[in-house]
């Protein structure tokens, strides 16, 4: 039997939950293609953030790590610095690995967003609702504000002036807000059935509704505004552009 391959350069995904991950996939794939045997992606699938330590002390050939939900916020204690960037969305979706030994958040979600949502922007899109307040929308939130789009967060409890709740979606919010973006997990496999609660018989063609869930492809939200000619988009290709903007990241 072979002897197995020496890992050089460990790489992971840290989550809750996350025996389905597009990460692990996409990255084996990766060294794969680029023939990097000594390169290893895993998850790392913790029920408490407060384990994270154990993970960074029990694997010293890690060198970077994507976060997903719900640690994009909650692991920024953990790191020795920001980026510019992570650090004015308060989300972190990628951490490197410095030469100093000194762990260092970035977020590559708004590049990937910014970059998947673009080509499809019309001269009339100048509004947005986030659907959700977790990490995930911070990064959506700061693609707008980049790009001089207006847009408001919509919240089961909202705070403050920039959140607005399900209840205030009233058919002349939704004719004034002709992008809506799904950054809540409503409607994953295996709860395709669901999605968010917003007055869908509002959407026309004007609209563009884009759901950072990939799987299933089309999910109930996006159906239901296709239904209505709008525009629409799941986040996969946001997926692959994040994960490669975090490899640049580890290997600049």
């Amino acid at each position: 039997m072979k002897e197995e391959e020496k890992i050089d350069k460990l790489f992971g995904l840290l989550g809750k939950n996350i025996s389905y991950s597009f990460s692990r996939g996409y990255f084996t794939e990766k060294f794969k293609e680029l023939d990097l045997k000594a390169n290893k992606y895993v998850n790392f699938d913790l029920q408490d953030i407060t384990k994270f330590p154990s993970i960074i002390d029990e694997n010293n050939n890690l060198k970077g790590i994507n976060v997903t939900i719900p640690y994009k916020e909650d692991v920024i204690p953990f790191l020795s610095k920001l980026d510019k960037t992570a650090e004015e969305i308060g989300a972190v979706n990628t951490i490197k690995f410095t030469k100093r030994g000194d762990l260092k958040g970035y977020n590559s979600d708004v590049v990937g967003f910014e970059n998947s949502i673009l080509p499809l922007l019309k001269k009339g899109h100048k509004r947005a609702l986030i659907l959700g307040t977790g990490g995930a929308s911070k990064a959506i939130a700061y693609a707008f504000k980049r790009n001089d789009i207006k847009f408001k967060f919509v919240s089961r409890k909202p705070k403050g002036k920039k959140q607005i709740s399900y209840d205030d979606l009233t058919q002349e919010v939704i004719e004034k807000y002709t992008i809506i973006v799904n950054s809540t997990p409503v409607g994953t496999s295996p709860d395709i059935d669901k999605c968010p609660n917003i007055p869908y018989q509002f959407i026309t063609k004007e609209h563009i509704l884009y759901d950072l869930i990939y799987n299933p492809a089309v999910s109930t939200f996006l159906s239901k505004g296709k239904e209505n000619g709008a525009t629409i988009k799941n986040g996969l290709e946001m997926l692959k552009l994040q994960a490669e903007e975090s490899w640049r990241i580890w290997n600049e």
